[in-house]
């Protein structure tokens, strides 16, 4: 819904200004995205309406604020309202609390129909649209002079076309085999203005008195921040009830959380201390599917009062899973929203994967109870301080139940290494970032504040200590909970605290190292060189992913110099040492002994950098893992693999090294080294899809992953822990990626399986891959249309998000423009669902150019339907083409861009789009010749020995004669081959095609 135009608003508050189309008035509210500091609102009484028949709402609010300086005008944030009745009235009580007004009844005609006060005449209140404000100027031209003040609104505006803001969700009642709806609200960052008249702006935190109006029957409830006060029947009218709810906390807007539906929950249980309940909701048919989510939270937040040292502050915490949700969750307080992808789980038909999921999302969102609710970011600009902290904390709270998972090794390759790739452009931005517009600000939800920050976050509990690090956090909320905080804060508290610790002055200054790392986007890569007494040197310089990209302006006030903790273990020592690289210093050197084969740097990759070694200790590390790869943890070996793959990328070492370092493969057998080989593997065979190099690759790999997929296997034992689970899916995926034929085989033989009798699926670690490469192997169109069936009539969310993974799979391209299709309309895909269908697609070589050609004729169809401060239309861009190696794709994009140079919140995406194919340009030209080289060499390598080549002659028929003694069987010739080949073999006559 677009804004409603300022002359009926204006009309319908009873002012004359603007009316007829006259133009608005200028002033001071033009000059700024802000709200004047000068009004502080103090409390909030707001009443609710929502129409879950008509799909729309109407409420009043009366808004307690204190002006503490004159002011020539006042504003609230309002978009997507229409603004009914606007009233100022200024308090005789100079102590009032803004909680005045009684009665039973919020049906009031108008605004300001509740508490009394002196009115204040106004010359005019109107929208001014292009800063989401409405405004409000006195008569009195001496303006708004210092008090307090009740501003009160009347409103109404719509539940429909939108996931943000306060909106209506809808979901199929197989028991009633009826449509049903909630009412449901998501304001992070500046939705609450789409909900009611309000101060929309972190740094105003304000006390809640909440009423909603909810159906008398059908089993309808309502939910809010705060605990229930009453309930009042036949209030506005017969057949609804007002709920009050206690009046809450100081809080931002953001946090408000209104819920009126007819969901249930499984038993709540008691946290201690504070004996408050903890009470999971959802659907009905879904509340089976709570219970894990219950327990863990139950878990993960007395964990987390133990570990700040700080209480639960609200009377109870409410967990809901919602059918349309924008994101994977938000921290209401005492509220928290899900999508029902991270809240449900059912061990029964949900993956190990699916459960992970769930318990981290959940401690996430649980860890802002602290970070971010009590303590409070002052502006957008610290947005990193409730994101990083909550995506660090997290892996702590999961911890805490599931020690067996170790979580805080599957950070580096969850967290850390995507966020390395996104820095290492030049693309990037530093994690404290300057934002005013609230696109900007929604862009800002991205992989360097949730990822970088954890990141940083690590790093700096890494020289601190874990212990030391855990006091100063809880110092610092202790210092600022129900206020508001800013970077320079955080570091001011845990300076402290380390110089505490040693009784004096900390020969470590945070504010100095941390700034180095927040204030300026990238990070270094350590070079290692041995000098003639056998010492390692160290220097840094800044990373990037093309080195030879133009940074002319791209300028930084440390110079993309960083104060680097460095760690690290020895041949000779598994005993963790440290050191410093400063930025002023041109290199650090580490003495060792003669005795020292190896040094490994970054100790289980806690540091937010990448190490460069020279060749020959590039090859000491293969060798040594070939011939023992217990000999380093598996963290590092993950970060060695990560880091020599980056480097081979960006031209700092020879491809050769890098997948030379590979080969000890054949011998792992833990998850997070392959988590990070299949990535690197997936990357390397989507940019040589195409070439010659292709062929030898997926050989490569097969040779590689064969033996641990024959260990893992197609059945999933009830002994298997939880790792060997992520593993089995990782290494499966990869191998039938890569084409092992026992692997589709497989895949094939289950999916065939499956839909001949659909009630009977696979085992849920397995279906996405069964559905997936299934599609692949023998999809037909027969097979698409039953999935889609399936897709359709399937209720649990997760399992619809693996049957779109399959659905998106197809090898027929009218098979995926048709899925484009159908996923357009609301009733087939929820809106929450379509970008990742999208996403889906992409993935697919085949249907990249048909959703990159989808996007390109459909922008303004996606700008009418999501807008453009959509964070996540804004991402689109990237996925889609991520995998364009041309100089055609590029200029594509370009002249795509500049048909629609209107970006909103996705400004920064398409430069990181573009940046990512000129890269793969490069990459392609760069290293497709020498991969393929090495691949060949490697491929003709695994040939039996058994198998001689005796001659091999082409003939103008392109077809081969090969000789071969002592045949036996027959083997795979190096792909690169692309011939028809006609194998005269001792036995007998066999046409192969390659």
């Amino acid at each position: 819904m677009k804004d409603a135009p300022a002359t009926q608003q204006a009309q319908a508050a009873g002012h004359s200004q603007a009316a007829g189309g006259a133009a608005l008035p200028h002033g001071p509210w033009e000059d700024s995205f802000r709200l004047p500091p000068q009004a502080q609102p103090l409390h909030y009484l707001l009443t609710l309406r929502p129409d879950l028949a008509t799909g729309t709402f109407s409420g009043d609010v009366v808004i307690s604020v204190a002006v503490t300086a004159p002011l020539p005008y006042l504003a609230v944030h309002a978009k997507n309202l229409e603004v009914l009745a606007t009233n100022v009235t200024r308090d005789d009580d100079e102590e009032a609390h803004g909680k005045e007004g009684g009665g039973e009844s919020s049906s009031s005609s108008g605004a300001g129909a509740e508490g009394g006060g002196v009115a204040v005449p106004l010359r005019a209140a109107f929208a001014y649209a292009p800063h989401e404000l409405w405004v409000l100027q006195p008569q009195e031209e001496g303006g708004f002079a210092p008090a307090r003040y009740r501003l009160s609104f009347a409103f109404r505006g719509n539940l429909t076309g939108k996931i943000v803001g306060f909106y209506r969700s809808q979901y199929w009642d197989d028991a009633t085999k009826s449509k049903r709806a909630i009412a449901t609200s998501k304001f992070q960052p500046t939705y609450a203005r789409q909900a009611f008249p309000c101060f929309d702006e972190p740094s105003f935190k304000s006390r809640f008195s909440i009423r909603l109006v909810r159906p008398s029957s059908d089993g309808y409830g309502a939910l809010s921040n705060m605990n229930v006060e009453k309930e009042v029947p036949d209030v506005p009218s017969p057949g609804q009830t007002t709920v009050y709810f206690k009046e809450s906390v100081p809080m931002v807007t953001y946090l408000a959380c209104f819920i009126v539906s007819d969901f249930q929950s499984s038993k709540s249980v008691t946290i201690s201390p504070g004996g408050f309940p903890l009470t999971v909701y959802s659907r009905p048919s879904q509340v089976a599917k709570t219970e894990y989510a219950r327990d863990i939270a139950a878990t993960i937040t007395q964990f987390y009062i133990e570990y700040f040292g700080i209480d639960y502050p609200l009377p109870k915490l409410d967990l809901i899973a919602i059918p349309d949700f924008v994101s994977g969750a938000m921290e209401h307080w005492g509220l928290v929203t899900f999508r029902e992808t991270a809240l449900l789980f059912d061990p029964r038909e949900n993956s190990a994967i699916n459960k992970q999921r769930v318990a981290t999302v959940i401690g996430h969102e649980l860890a802002h109870m602290w970070f971010g609710n009590l303590m409070t970011l002052k502006w957008w600009d610290d947005l990193w301080l409730n994101e990083g902290f909550a995506s660090y904390i997290e892996y702590k709270g999961v911890n805490s139940m599931h020690p067996d998972w170790a979580m805080m090794d599957q950070f580096a390759v969850i967290d850390l290494n995507p966020v390395l790739i996104l820095d290492a452009a030049v693309s990037s931005h530093p994690i404290v970032q300057k934002v005013g517009h609230p696109d900007e600000i929604t862009e800002l939800f991205d992989t360097i504040s949730y990822n970088k920050g954890a990141s940083v976050i690590r790093m700096l509990e890494g020289f601190m200590g874990e212990e030391l690090f855990r006091r100063g956090i809880s110092s610092f909320l202790q210092k600022f909970k129900y206020k508001n905080a800013e970077t320079k804060d955080l570091w001011d508290v845990l300076q402290e605290t380390m110089d505490t610790s040693v009784g004096g002055k900390s020969p470590v200054n945070i504010t100095h190292v941390m700034d180095t790392w927040t204030r300026q986007k990238g990070f270094p890569v350590l070079t290692v060189i041995i000098d003639d007494a056998g010492n390692r040197v160290l220097t840094q310089q800044r990373f990037l992913a093309d080195p030879d990209a133009d940074t002319s302006n791209d300028a930084s006030p440390y110079g993309y110099r960083w104060e680097v903790p460095i760690t690290y273990t020895t041949s000779e020592t598994s005993e963790i040492q440290s050191t410093w690289l400063h930025s002023e210093d041109s290199n650090v050197k580490v003495n060792t002994s003669d005795n020292v084969e190896w040094i490994k740097f970054n100790h289980r990759q806690v540091g937010y950098y990448r190490v460069n070694y020279t060749e020959l200790e590039w090859q000491t590390f293969s060798s040594l893992l070939q011939g023992n790869v217990a000999a380093l943890e598996a963290a590092d070996r993950a970060n060695l693999l990560d880091d020599a793959f980056s480097l081979a990328d960006a031209g700092l070492l020879r491809y050769e090294i890098a997948l030379e370092g590979t080969r000890y493969l054949r011998q792992e057998t833990e998850y997070i080294p392959w988590h990070v080989a299949t990535s690197k593997f997936k990357k390397l065979l989507r940019l040589l899809h195409g070439s010659l190099a292709y062929s030898d690759a997926r050989s490569y790999v097969r040779n590689l992953v064969g033996d641990v997929q024959n260990s893992v296997k197609w059945t999933v034992a009830e002994t298997d822990n939880h790792l060997k689970k992520l593993l089995r899916i990782k290494v499966l995926d990869l191998a039938c990626a890569a084409g092992l034929d026992e692997c589709l085989d497989e895949a094939g033989r289950l999916f065939t399986q499956w839909l001949s009798k659909p009630e009977n699926k696979p085992h849920p670690d397995l279906r996405v891959l069964v559905y997936s490469y299934g599609m692949i192997k023998g999809g037909t169109e027969k097979y698409w249309d039953l999935m889609w069936q399936l897709y359709l009539k399937e209720e649990d969310a997760s399992e619809k998000t693996k049957l779109m993974e399959g659905l998106a799979s197809a090898r027929e391209p009218w098979l995926l423009q048709r899925f484009i299709e159908l996923a357009k309309d609301e009733s087939n895909v929820r809106s929450q669902d379509f970008f990742s269908v999208l996403s889906s697609i992409s993935s697919n070589p085949i249907g990249s150019s048909i959703v990159w050609d989808f996007v390109r004729c459909e922008w303004e169809y996606l700008v009418d339907r999501f807008t453009l401060n959509d964070r996540y239309l804004g991402r689109l861009i990237p996925v889609v083409t991520k995998s364009f190696t041309s100089q055609l794709k590029k200029e594509e994009m370009v002249a795509f861009f500049e048909r629609y140079p209107e970006a909103g919140a996705g400004k920064t995406a398409r430069n990181q789009a573009l940046e990512t194919v000129t890269n793969n340009i490069h990459w392609v030209q760069t290293h497709k010749d020498n991969i393929g080289k090495w691949l060949s060499h490697q491929v003709s390598k695994s040939i039996p020995v058994n198998m001689q080549v005796r001659s091999i002659c082409f003939y103008k028929t392109n077809f081969a004669k090969l000789e071969f003694v002592k045949t036996e069987s027959l083997f795979c010739l190096p792909t690169s081959y692309q011939i028809n080949a006609l194998f005269y073999l001792k036995t007998k006559l066999i046409f192969i095609k390659l």
